[in-house]
């Protein structure tokens, strides 16, 4: 039977991972105690964690779904 669903499971576990990601480079970027964020976690690592969660989000939508 063809799925509805225009994604596979393993997409939709990648955009929930994605996301998550995103969540979690949000929150080290506000958890910086440097003046208006400009200390290690505001400049630096948070920044790195919501790409990597993009880079997620892209491959999720971009991988074809095994039939």
């Amino acid at each position: 039977m063809q799925s509805k669903l225009p994604f596979g499971k393993k997409n939709y576990q990648w955009m929930i991972i994605g996301v998550v990601t995103l969540l979690l480079g949000f929150i080290i970027m506000s958890l910086d105690s440097s003046p208006h964020g400009f200390g290690f976690l505001g400049l630096t690592l948070g920044p790195i964690v919501v790409m990597a969660g993009f880079i997620m989000e892209i491959y999720a939508i971009l991988h074809k779904p095994v039939k």
